[in-house]
């Protein structure tokens, strides 16, 4: 038997059992669908900051508030998720303050709740297919540990088939079982480094955007008084 053959990793992954080889599918599965779900978000948390960015400039420039929010319904459909918060806020504040009988504290109570429910739809949005990556990133080494522990177990049971114990009727098994905790970690640190990543970058645009809907609301309640 050729042992440097038999070692090559496509040759261990063809001749492993039926469970190894499953278990290598699946972790090949979970990579891939981890690696689309990486390159979807960075594009989105890029875009997110992106315009972020430049609807803070447009509303710190000192223009009016409502030539802006004509302008975010114009664009309603690449506007960011900041100028949606804003849109919320500043729709609510037209519809409340011609209303009689409203006092002050009650429109601003509208106003961040209308704010309050658009954010939480934005930071849920941004936030989806983090726990996926969260979830493959725990469960992977897992799957791949299982591996490990099938091909060492098959590896063994396979001695008893041999008169002799040697490297080369050993090897190949033990390989096989290494090759899957491989594949699990392979799985696993980039979407953790990715979760890791992405939550720290949303948790920094959520805290934008919270701070956002406190300095809109004391505007309308200065205009107000």
């Amino acid at each position: 038997m050729n042992v440097t053959q038999d070692l090559s990793i496509l040759q261990l992954i063809l001749d492993a059992s039926a469970v190894v080889q499953l278990v290598m599918a699946v972790l090949v599965w979970i990579s891939f669908t981890s690696c689309f779900y990486i390159s979807v978000k960075w594009f989105t948390v890029r875009d997110a900051r992106r315009k972020t960015e430049q609807f803070e400039r447009d509303f710190w420039s000192g223009g009016n508030l409502s030539s802006l929010y004509d302008q975010a319904i114009s664009r309603s459909h690449r506007s960011g998720s900041m100028e949606r918060i804003f849109e919320a806020g500043f729709s609510e504040f037209t519809k409340l303050k011609g209303q009689k009988g409203l006092e002050a504290s009650d429109i601003i109570g509208g106003i961040r709740r209308a704010m309050r429910a658009t954010f939480q739809r934005e930071v849920d949005a941004l936030e989806s297919h983090l726990a996926f990556l969260a979830s493959a990133g725990s469960v992977s080494p897992y799957i791949g540990l299982f591996g490990t522990v099938w091909g060492i177990m098959h590896a063994f049971l396979a001695l008893g088939n041999v008169g002799q114990a040697t490297l080369a009727s050993v090897a190949p098994g033990i390989a096989e079982a290494l090759v899957a905790t491989a594949a699990g970690l392979f799985a696993a640190i980039p979407a953790v480094l990715a979760y890791n990543r992405f939550s720290h970058d949303i948790d920094r645009l959520a805290i934008r955007y919270e701070s956002f809907m406190e300095e809109f609301s004391n505007i309308i309640q200065r205009q107000m008084r």
